[in-house]
Order: C-alpha cells, then structure tokens, then sequence
C-alpha cells in the first residue's frame, strides 16, 4: 500500500506553515509528526504552564490519530522533545493520565527551542492490526 497523507481537521490548516504531513499511513502503520500544543478545536497554540502544554499536545496527538482510524491504544512508539529537562516529572504525570497503564516504548528528548512560544512536542507512531490497515 503506497503512503497515505491524512488531513486532520483543523490541525492540518493550523500546521500548513510548516513543510511537513501531519499525518502519514504506510501499511499497518500511522506517523505522527511532532505535535506541539495547538488546540485541535480552535488551531490556535495554546499558551501555558508544562502540564496545560503536555495535555493539549496529547490531545491534539490522539486527534491526529483518530483522523488515521487509530487510538491511543494503537500507538507503539512516543517521543517527547522539551525545551526543560526539569519538567521531566511534571510532563509524566500527565502522559501517565492520559495512557493509563498501557504505555507505549517512549524516548524523552531535550530541546534547545522553537521558533514559537511553546516548549514541547510530541510525536508517535502507531501499528494497526491487520483488520484496520485498509481503512481510511
């Protein structure tokens, strides 16, 4: 099956300034590129403390995943790049929330900085099982 560019709604116009696919399925799997934390209702970045950022960034990570037919559940590799290792504790409390206990294989990166007044991103991918891989 040849690649897959997915639009998010909302999300994907929010994201348009930047030269990249928000979305991508290729087979069983669904990439998510580096989400920061813009609202997935509103497209507008949501400014805020570490724990405000990490949420929405997830939830906007999950949108994404819902606009490919995955979930959550589906994602088999995260990675958290933050501009303050210090918040490392903070942005786990959170991510432990919205996981639960089934937790993906996770890298935690340190970042220097973004050209926008956020300061952190999430990506991911996800594997669908054999009975999702050709829907759309």
């Amino acid at each position: 099956m040849p690649k897959q560019i997915v639009p998010v709604p909302v999300l994907s116009e929010a994201l348009s300034h930047a030269p990249l696919s928000l979305v991508t399925r290729a087979g069983n799997f669904v990439y998510v590129s580096g989400t920061p934390p813009y609202s997935h209702v509103t497209g507008e970045l949501v400014v805020g403390d570490i724990r405000t950022q990490t949420r929405e960034a997830l939830a906007s990570l999950e949108a994404c995943l819902t606009a490919a037919g995955a979930k959550k559940s589906d994602v088999v590799n995260i990675r958290i790049y933050c501009s303050n290792a210090g918040w490392y504790s903070m942005i786990n409390e959170v991510y432990a929330q919205f996981f639960g206990t089934d937790f993906p294989s996770r890298t935690f990166v340190p970042v220097a900085s973004w050209p926008a007044q956020f300061d952190l991103e999430i990506d991911c991918v996800a594997y669908l099982d054999d009975s999702r891989e050709n829907q759309s």
